[in-house]
């Protein structure tokens, strides 16, 4: 069944949990609320939340480099304490989120931070495509909206499917860590460069490079 935004609110408000994690939820449960809050708890989403309104300046900024210098990342991840911040779990998790980054291109650590006018202009590409397929109008808008979402899943870091777990985004790999390490863990900013980026060059496939070379 389709879950309504109204519900995915409701749950948010009462959970504190993403507004991606209690869609999720919902879909999961069949849209029963009193369920998805069960969900979420169950994966320690729910408290994940309750951590995140912590203030968060340690941490580190983490590089990565790709084999042979052709791709070149920092990620800025922020915790509580310095304590945490100096531990094998955490540098472990920057180390991944860099990984991440240098392997599948985001462009945005979250959908928030998307340009309201380039989110609009995909929105009319997607919707001139899906007329140009002969899709009835009104029908457009839904499947517009459908495309928009596998647009963050694709740009937006914590929407991406994590290379090491595919089943898993970094959003729900976020929420472990914080729920492991009890603090509250924030992917700031990043920034990454590739050799010759603008530049005509053949296409490669980042993501098993990246694999490859962590030997995964």
């Amino acid at each position: 069944m389709a879950v309504s935004a109204s519900a995915v609110k409701e749950l948010r408000e009462r959970t504190g949990a993403g507004m991606l994690d209690c869609k999720k939820a919902l879909d999961h449960t069949d849209g029963d609320i009193t369920k998805a809050i069960e969900f979420l708890r169950e994966k320690g989403l729910a408290a994940a939340a309750n951590k995140a309104g912590r203030i968060a300046t340690e941490g580190v900024v983490e590089s990565y480099i790709h084999a042979g210098g052709r791709i070149g990342v920092l990620v800025e991840v922020n915790c509580e304490t310095d304590f945490v911040a100096k531990t094998d779990q955490f540098r472990e998790f920057a180390r991944d989120i860099a990984m991440q980054i240098a392997a599948a291109n985001p462009k945005f650590v979250r959908r928030e931070e998307v340009p309201g006018d380039e989110l609009e202009k995909e929105r009319e590409i997607l919707r001139a495509q899906a007329l140009n397929e002969g899709k009835p109008e009104k029908i457009v808008d839904k499947m517009v909206e459908g495309r928009i979402s596998k647009y963050y899943e694709e740009y937006c870091l914590l929407e991406q499917s994590f290379i090491k777990n595919p089943d898993q985004t970094i959003s729900e790999l976020l929420n472990e860590k914080i729920n492991k390490i009890g603090e509250n863990i924030s992917i700031r900013r990043f920034v990454r460069y590739e050799l010759g980026e603008g530049l005509e060059k053949k296409v490669d496939n980042f993501v098993e490079e990246v694999m490859s070379q962590a030997k995964l």
